[in-house]
């Protein structure tokens, strides 16, 4: 299988994801076989800012051209800040999303370093459509639940969807971060940080439908230390743009 064919067969499940604040890159998780339900997985720092203010989100769905804006009341955020992933679960109907997700890496097993992957997202820098990224695994971080790779992330990509091929397009993360090198005091390649979101993958079957999944989403109080004045930026944060 080549690369062109994975990213033909992952990109109707992506969208673009735009806040008051910024913009990132997210993708169909989770499906309910008995609800109308779905989630659409994302790195917790595209949507952390609107969850907390309850400001509207407007996700795109690119295969179909389908805008869609979501105010508070028409979706649940569910957050895990520590390792900056998040679900959005929205009604299914709202986007021509397809059925169902593709494979996902079985939770608990992790690729090997070495292996190559792809990711798909919206960079800042030409944001009108969905850009291919690859690189190495060059390490599994166990404790931390994420990957780091030897490819290029920039703002935009956040929540992108990464990718290995299996004889079919095999999900197992989002994009997160980038760390440049800066050993030398000048900025040089370094690695990206590629989130598991094994937590979210049945999300959207734990409801019984939207009220439920909105009274059990994660409280916006628990989002205001990253609301709270902040120093400059780590070089490492990608998602806004």
């Amino acid at each position: 299988m080549e690369w062109h064919e994975g990213i033909t067969q992952v990109h109707p499940h992506i969208v673009h994801i735009s806040t008051p604040r910024g913009s990132g890159t997210g993708w169909l998780v989770s499906t309910s076989k008995t609800t109308d339900l779905c989630a659409i997985a994302t790195a917790a720092h595209v949507v952390d800012h609107a969850h907390y203010w309850e400001a509207p989100i407007r996700i795109l769905h690119p295969e179909s051209g389908k805008s869609v804006l979501f105010r508070a009341d028409e979706r649940a955020i569910h957050l895990d800040l520590s390792i900056d992933s998040a679900a959005i679960v929205i009604r299914r109907g709202e986007l021509p999303l397809p059925e169902e997700p593709l494979k996902l890496v079985e939770d608990g097993y992790y690729i090997k370093s070495g292996v190559e992957i792809g990711w798909l997202g919206f960079p800042a820098v030409h944001p009108s459509h969905a850009c291919f990224f690859s690189g190495r695994i060059s390490y599994y971080d166990e404790a931390k639940k994420h990957y780091l790779v030897d490819g290029v992330a920039i703002n935009g990509v956040s929540g992108g969807p990464t990718f290995r091929l299996t004889g079919t397009a095999e999900l197992l993360g989002i994009v997160s971060a980038y760390m440049p090198n800066r050993a030398t005091g000048e900025p040089l390649p370094g690695l990206a940080i590629i989130q598991d979101v094994s937590q979210f993958y049945d999300i959207a079957q734990r409801f019984k439908n939207l009220d439920d999944a909105k009274v059990n989403e994660t409280p916006a109080e628990e989002t205001a230390e990253a609301e709270q004045p902040q120093p400059e930026p780590p070089p490492a944060q990608i998602g806004q743009s």
